[in-house]
């Protein structure tokens, strides 16, 4: 291992580590694909995640208790690959992180799932003070529109910009992250209001803000405070939904906090057919 790479980890140690005595991965956190919640970061926010997930904590399945930190970010590079395209025809960009782990006798059965590619898929919690709608440019935390996320209009899908991010909370190994190519490589928020005139659009727009609401829940206060919030919410008209939804942001904090998580698999919702990758 260079010293270069031991300097940079010992950054955040209380005592300088050797290498005998680190365990060292790269991860993809995300990038500038539209993901499986039908949104994606601008260029100039996985630039702001390159610099603020330095020295975050990996967690699982976004339990923030400290028992559960088993990993930590000590570099991240932001990375164009020039042979591919976004499903939109901007070059890709992807943030890679490195992270290390102290080697213990608790750990070693985590590294040899991470060596095995049984732990690889990663998933990141973070604040975007800016929702932008791909169709009329407008951001959703200040200026309503009519477009629905998923949607085409022109031909183009309808998708939410992140922007202006504001922190950066953790990553965490999830069994299905919102972006499909977020994962450990080999070795080494005021809430938008919707109008629509038709009972599917309508539709469309009330599930949206049932998945925010489940999503902010989550975060706030884990699967339990999500599953009640999924029930609070179920028979909720828009203005309720909108004002629910508006509770909850508030509860994280400047701008909406974005856990880019799916949680479709438990609660029997499907997402709209949109990826990010």
């Amino acid at each position: 291992m260079e010293n270069i790479i031991l300097d940079k980890i010992n950054r955040f140690t209380r005592r300088k580590l050797n290498e005998d005595e680190v365990y060292v991965f790269d991860i993809v956190l995300c990038d500038n694909e539209i993901d499986r919640d039908c949104e994606r970061f601008s260029n100039k926010a996985l630039e702001a995640l390159r610099e603020r997930f330095i020295g975050k904590t990996g967690i699982f399945d976004h339990d923030a208790a400290a028992a559960n930190q088993n990993a930590r970010i000590f570099d991240a590079e932001l990375i164009t690959d020039s042979s591919r395209t976004t499903g939109y025809g901007e070059p890709y960009k992807y943030l890679k992180a490195s992270a290390y782990m102290v080697r213990t006798d608790n750990n070693k059965d985590l590294i040899a799932e991470i060596d095995g590619g049984i732990k690889k898929e990663v998933s990141i919690s973070c604040s975007a003070a800016k929702r932008i709608c791909s169709v009329c440019g407008n951001d959703k935390t200040m200026v309503s529109c009519n477009h629905i996320k998923g949607k085409r209009y022109g031909g183009k899908l309808c998708h939410t910009i992140l922007d202006d991010i504001t922190d950066a909370y953790e990553w965490s190994f999830v069994a299905v992250p919102a972006q499909i190519n977020a994962g450990v490589t080999k070795k080494y928020s005021e809430a938008d209001t919707v109008k629509a005139h038709e009972n599917a659009d309508i539709s469309a727009a009330n599930a949206e803000l049932r998945r925010d609401i489940r999503r902010l829940a989550y975060f706030i206060g884990g699967r339990s405070a999500a599953d009640i919030a999924s029930l609070s919410a179920a028979n909720l008209d828009t203005q309720q939904l909108i004002a629910l939804r508006k509770s909850f942001e508030k509860q994280c904090g400047k701008g909406s906090t974005e856990v880019q998580l799916d949680y479709a698999a438990d609660d029997g919702e499907q997402t709209s057919d949109y990826s990010m990758r």
